[in-house]
């Protein structure tokens, strides 16, 4: 077996393209059930915070495994991975206003939504300190903009 070095980034998987594009769907659903003002306007709304949510903190563990398996030799480890808890941190604050009693989903989803949209300035950063695969960067701006604003709709019709 001859292992072979590359200077070069990946390319991104085909089907990463597909199923990235399709993980708008559940958000899509969510403001289709706000959308009809029906009895599931209510849970529209806290499935489409939990969903943002999830990928929001999902973000954070596809960056912590660039940081352990494609950070460049001669970079930190550190700032890396304090910008993959980052996410699970903003996402749990997020929550606890609905803990608390406070005005919720609309302040989150706001939030979420903001978050996300600026998330791929993240990967910006990290595309000086990891190989990140071809493609990347535009599937991530697409999806978090998607995402984000998508998530940002529901928070103004919540």
């Amino acid at each position: 077996m001859t292992l072979i070095l590359t200077t070069s980034s990946p390319k991104l998987p085909k089907a990463a393209l597909a199923v990235g594009y399709a993980g708008l769907l559940p958000q899509i659903i969510a403001a289709a059930l706000v959308l009809t003002g029906s009895e599931y306007q209510w849970t529209g709304l806290a499935a489409a915070y939990g969903y943002a949510a999830f990928i929001f903190s999902f973000l954070g563990g596809i960056w912590w495994g660039f940081g352990v398996i494609a950070r460049k030799e001669d970079v930190e480890a550190a700032p890396v991975f304090a910008w993959a808890i980052a996410p699970s941190l903003i996402a749990f604050a997020s929550y606890l206003p609905w803990i608390w009693g406070w005005d919720w989903p609309g302040p989150s989803l706001a939030w979420i939504g903001l978050f996300l949209m600026a998330s791929p300035l993240v990967d910006r950063w990290l595309m000086g300190k990891c190989n990140l695969p071809d493609g990347w960067m535009k599937l991530r701006w697409h999806l978090s903009l998607g995402l984000g604003g998508l998530t940002l709709l529901l928070a103004a019709l919540a």
